[in-house]
């Protein structure tokens, strides 16, 4: 069964190693709040990333080595992911999957990055700001105005209009005070994840339609079938 998350941050890790071992890079995070409830197994979002916890102390336990949990990555994942650009020091955005009871606050986030996106421009207005992101080929058509997108696994709302050519998202203070997208500059990779919900429309659409004539809308995905609510945090 494949882990999930909300794309709400529990908490800005810090990189401290990075290790290549035959094809396999291993990272090693300082993270206070997440490392004491996870062990040998668990999935965690790195920057959006699902990974895997893979070892602690002797015993097991992320816990036993203080606030360090390691994870490791394979060469697909540095190809599709900005993994390939992080040094030590690094600050990363840090989510555990969801257990069963947890509340879902955000939207549905699979960690499986549909493609690196490129900061066009973090605009501040006020308390708050709007971000202008380019996104990859390809990945544009699964986003839907009002939707969600996750950026850098951040549960975020698509502003009107998102196209080839960009989109915007709204930042409240509170998603700045709890995330480092604010610290983005123009140029910046970002790990980009379309909301699973968008993306099963496109494909069912596709099917119905090949021609692709008719533009994927929030009703278009409601009349197929798909429930859900708009907005993730902003």
């Amino acid at each position: 069964m494949t882990d999930v998350f909300t794309g709400l941050v529990r908490e800005i890790g810090t990189l401290t190693a990075v290790v290549a071992r035959g094809g396999v890079t291993v990272l090693t995070l300082r993270a206070p709040v997440c490392a004491p409830d996870l062990v040998a197994g668990d999935s965690l979002a790195v920057d959006g990333i699902c990974l895997t916890v893979t070892s602690g102390s002797a015993r097991g336990r992320a816990a036993d080595r203080g606030p360090l949990v390691t994870v490791e990555a394979v060469a697909e994942t540095r190809r599709s992911t900005t993994l390939d650009d992080w040094r030590p020091g690094r600050r990363l955005h840090l989510e555990p999957a969801l257990r069963a009871g947890d509340r879902l606050g955000g939207h549905l986030v699979l960690g499986h990055v549909d493609g690196v996106g490129r900061v066009r421009r973090l605009e501040r207005a006020g308390d708050a700001a709007r971000l202008t992101v380019q996104p990859p080929p390809g990945v544009a058509r699964w986003l839907l105005s009002k939707g969600s997108v996750a950026i850098d696994g951040v549960s975020l709302t698509l502003d009107a209009d998102p196209g080839e050519t960009g989109f915007i998202v709204s930042l409240i203070p509170q998603t700045l005070g709890t995330t480092r997208l604010g610290e983005l500059v123009p140029g910046d990779g970002v790990n980009l994840e379309a909301d699973v919900l968008a993306k099963g429309a496109v494909a069912r659409g596709t099917a119905a339609d090949p021609a692709g004539a008719s533009p994927l809308t929030y009703e278009r995905i409601l009349a197929r079938g798909f429930r859900g609510r708009r907005g993730g945090q902003r």
